[in-house]
């Protein structure tokens, strides 16, 4: 099938691509050769094709060529890819040194192929369009991505990405089957081209670390037209604490259908006084009369009724947990998100179940005035997870962990003094949650971008060393791996940013 890039990357790289032959195309021959162009287009369109032709007779030729010929180390100039704007340290758009952003917003073609089950699908799209135009197509076909519709499909899938089907699909990287890359050498590549040692290193280990992805073709998979979903709010006064003990002791035992996140909060008690609740969110691939007695059976301190559940499609489940219960499904469509914040986030993976007088320690941080917006998000791993290799992708957290816990607070307001205040509290946080999280490496996930484990030397050389001090975090022994592809497909660190993924230098190169 014929890749929707094909299409669209022309118009953007063509002056680039072109700009060697200027020397040789004559003014007397310039209207043939943009005839002979426009036959070879699609649209046939020469005025379009001439708006990114430069010439040495255009007064912009010179300064589109030096624009373009750069010496990256010389002015320090980074790039910055921008697919969707959510990275969680902005590192897709901010930077101390000078930089460009290469924002992809307008590479958002989606081609469906029903089919074959498949999909090409441009990094400038989010997840909500793909959502979109999977429904379009099909009332049983789905995409093992996220639950915020406006998250850009670029990072996530380079990051790893997951949702409510994790259990039974796996991680959106883990359903990526090509890909359209451009590589420090200006060339397009697709995964036969890249090479095996590249596409790996991209599924999960952060595209920005090895070049430009216009594109990823990806495979869909079938789900029931009819699912079950259901979300249930425990406060401490209603045994909250004891239903979360045991939800850790089978959220990643049940059947791979069935996925259950726990969220904690700080909250009203029916009384007015504060409290924590614990939020049960579930998304089962079957029907309300089998997930009832499944519940019962397995988590019934929760006390799940019939009336508590929702049976609908996955496109409804895709608006019900994003907020938009109800809602015609063209919301999924919009880049604008609904709510803006300010915030602060961690990780950690949980490998044994964490005692429950430690929930107490928690909910004394959670008490404290800066956790107003604070929430703990638990998502249950094992089903298919625990059957991924650990070097499968640069992902490496699959068997071994019971659930992954997503830290966070928000705010609005206050300026510097008031994100300080909040982010120490949830660095306090963190650090008491280190008895009870994984060990040697503490773990933590890409896409929960946290810089405060470890950074590179945005202005210079980065050893290996000081690399996988936080590398070693997101992708444990893959990271070797990593640092290799790095070498060999950007060995002078174009693509860099304070995370990055850093070439194996024999030596510090002149000018770093």
């Amino acid at each position: 099938m014929k890749s929707p890039c094909s299409s669209t990357i022309f118009p953007l790289f063509s002056f680039l691509l072109l700009s060697s032959f200027q020397t040789v195309i004559l003014a007397d021959s310039y209207q043939n050769f943009l005839q002979c162009l426009s036959f070879h287009s699609e649209n046939n369109d020469t005025s379009n094709i001439s708006q990114v032709i430069y010439t040495q007779h255009n007064s912009s030729f010179s300064s589109i060529l030096e624009f373009s010929i750069r010496n990256f180390r010389k002015h320090g100039i980074q790039i910055r890819i921008r697919s969707g704007g959510h990275d969680y340290e902005a590192l897709s758009y901010v930077s101390d040194v000078p930089f460009v952003i290469l924002d992809l917003i307008t590479l958002s073609e989606i081609s469906i192929d029903g089919e074959n089950k498949t999909a090409w699908v441009q990094s400038g799209a989010t997840i909500g369009q793909l959502y979109y135009r999977i429904a379009e197509k099909s009332k049983t076909l789905a995409f093992p991505a996220g639950v915020c519709p406006t998250v850009g499909v670029g990072g996530h899938l380079s990051g790893g990405g997951y949702g409510f089907l994790l259990r039974k699909f796996g991680l959106a990287a883990d359903n990526v089957v090509d890909a359209l890359l451009i590589d420090v050498k200006g060339q397009l590549l697709d995964r036969k081209s890249m090479g095996e040692d590249l596409f790996w290193a991209i599924r999960g280990g952060g595209g920005a670390s090895f070049g430009v992805i216009l594109a990823w073709k990806i495979n869909l998979v079938t789900v029931p037209s009819t699912l079950t979903v259901f979300t249930v709010h425990r406060t401490l006064e209603q045994n909250a604490t004891k239903i979360v003990d045991k939800w850790q002791y089978v959220a990643d035992k049940l059947p791979e259908d069935l996925y259950i996140r726990l969220f904690l909060t700080r909250s009203n008690s029916s009384s007015g006084r504060t409290t924590i609740r614990a939020t049960f969110e579930c998304l089962f691939l079957g029907g309300v009369d089998f997930l009832v007695p499944l519940m019962q059976q397995s988590l019934p301190e929760l006390g799940l009724e019939k009336s508590d559940c929702i049976e609908m499609s996955w496109i409804n489940s895709i608006l019900y947990f994003a907020g938009f219960q109800g809602e015609s499904m063209d919301v999924l469509l919009s880049r604008t998100p609904t709510s803006f914040y300010t915030f602060k986030a961690k990780s950690d993976y949980v490998k044994e179940p964490i005692p429950e007088t430690a929930f107490e320690g928690i909910y004394e941080r959670f008490y404290e005035q800066e956790a107003e917006g604070a929430v703990m998000i638990f998502i249950p791993y094992g089903g298919i997870m625990n059957e991924i290799s650990e070097s499968e992708t640069p992902f490496p957290h699959r068997a071994g962990n019971i659930y992954k816990i997503q830290h966070l607070v928000y705010w609005q307001g206050g300026g510097d003094e008031a994100a300080e205040r909040q982010i120490n509290w949830i660095r306090r946080l963190y650090s008491y949650m280190a008895s009870f999280v994984s060990k040697n490496p503490r773990a933590a996930y890409m896409n929960y971008r946290d810089l405060d484990i470890g950074t590179n030397n945005n202005k210079g050389y980065t050893s290996f060393k000081q690399g996988s001090v936080w590398g070693f975090k997101y992708f444990k022994s893959n990271f070797n791996r990593l640092v290799h592809v790095k070498t060999m497909v950007d060995p002078g660190n174009f693509f860099r940013n304070e995370q990055s993924i850093p070439p194996l230098y024999s030596r510090k190169k002149k000018g770093d």
